[in-house]
């Protein structure tokens, strides 16, 4: 499988790229700063530069070409303001859909966040990124294309467990990156997500069973 992943440098995107490669997968891994090409070739993937915030949807549809499937994994980022959540996370995301469409790449998830909603409530940063990330998902999942919203809760650097809680609706929690990392590759290899929304936190089900059997 040929799997393009935008936001290439992030934590949760290192991790993806680097259990996609170890079992012999090729990543093409987006990344906007040219600096960081290092770190994304440490993973087995190829660093390919292009701004998804800048970059038009013909150059993020000639960067992922090829591909069997693209992850949204991108984000404006904990230190960013209100206008780049929107034109990051919703922005960004619908761009990639707009480059999928064009490419021929069927296969889309997105890593949302838990309690995202294109109406919540409050003028905060916080919920500008919630109702961001909630227009993102449902733009993505208009779009036609095959896709998967991954939405995690607070994310957390402990080392992973391999067990979680999957589910339409789930209450708040934590996971670890790695964990949400594997959830995306078992996502990737079920083609009965297509079409679904997940909550995601830690739990007690290996990542295998939580995904067939959400």
């Amino acid at each position: 499988m040929r799997v393009a992943i935008a936001g290439g440098h992030g934590q949760i995107a290192l991790r993806l790229a680097r259990l996609l490669t170890g079992r012999g997968d090729q990543v093409v891994a987006l990344i906007r700063n040219p600096e960081h090409a290092g770190d994304v070739a440490g993973t087995g993937a190829e660093p390919v530069v292009v701004d998804l915030e800048h970059a038009s949807e013909a150059d993020v549809a000639a960067a992922i070409t090829g591909a069997d499937a693209v992850v949204f994994a991108a984000g404006a980022g904990p230190g960013s303001g209100s206008a780049r959540k929107d034109t990051m996370d919703y922005g960004g995301a619908v761009k990639l859909a707009a480059a999928a469409q064009q490419a021929g790449v069927r296969r889309y998830v997105i890593v949302s966040s838990m309690g995202a909603d294109p109406d919540a409530p409050g003028d905060d940063t916080f919920s500008v990124y919630l109702r961001a990330k909630g227009r993102a998902d449902d733009a993505v999942r208009a779009s036609g294309l095959d896709a998967t919203v991954v939405r995690p809760g607070g994310l957390t650097n402990d080392p992973g467990t391999g067990r979680v809680r999957l589910g339409d609706s789930v209450p708040r929690g934590q996971v670890t990156r790695d964990d949400v990392a594997a959830v995306l590759v078992a996502v990737l290899d079920r083609p009965s997500t297509i079409g679904r929304t997940f909550d995601l936190i830690g739990g007690d089900t290996p990542v295998a069973e939580a995904v067939a059997n959400p």
